[in-house]
């Protein structure tokens, strides 16, 4: 059981950073499920209080900064709110209406119907539409770097204990 279980951790691992990179994935919560996985196949006993403490707070952060930096994008360049719900949408539908590269396209668009419906002009709205692509980016960056510090977290813990 102990082969199938890390074949299932690593499985969801790599679904955990895939997800970092494809919006419509688990993410993040494929890795949070790895930790049961592990604990439900092989052992729950590495597993502390603080061990579940540091990892849901790492989780909650992934989450929150998630929206923050991709939002702090549309911002930064002079973004509505309007254009931050359309940057939102894109990345949410994008990946669906152009499967190719709608992952880019999709907040770019959204950002930019956003900020023209909220009134600006069209050299704004794609200044605007730019920004959600760098917060996408660095967003996805920070994804990156939180899932493999909760991996790294894991691994640790599995090893000292």
């Amino acid at each position: 059981m102990a082969v199938v279980g890390w074949i299932v951790v690593i499985a969801l691992f790599a679904l955990g950073m895939v997800g970092a990179i494809m919006p419509v994935l688990p993410g993040a919560l494929a890795i949070y499920a790895a930790f049961f996985a592990y604990g439900l196949f092989i052992s729950f006993e590495p597993f502390g209080v603080w061990f579940w403490i540091i990892e849901t707070l790492i989780l909650a952060v992934l989450h929150l900064a998630d929206y923050v930096v991709s939002a702090w994008g549309v911002k930064k360049y002079g973004g509505s709110k309007l254009s931050v719900w359309g940057s939102t949408i894109g990345v949410l539908l994008g990946p669906f209406v152009i499967p190719a590269f709608g992952l880019i396209i999709g907040p770019f668009l959204g950002a930019v119907l956003g900020e023209l419906l909220s009134g600006s002009p069209m050299d704004k709205s794609l200044k605007v539409g730019w920004g959600s692509l760098v917060g996408l980016f660095s967003s996805t960056v920070a994804k990156i770097l939180l899932q493999l510090v909760m991996i790294a977290v894991f691994v640790i813990w599995v090893v000292a204990n």
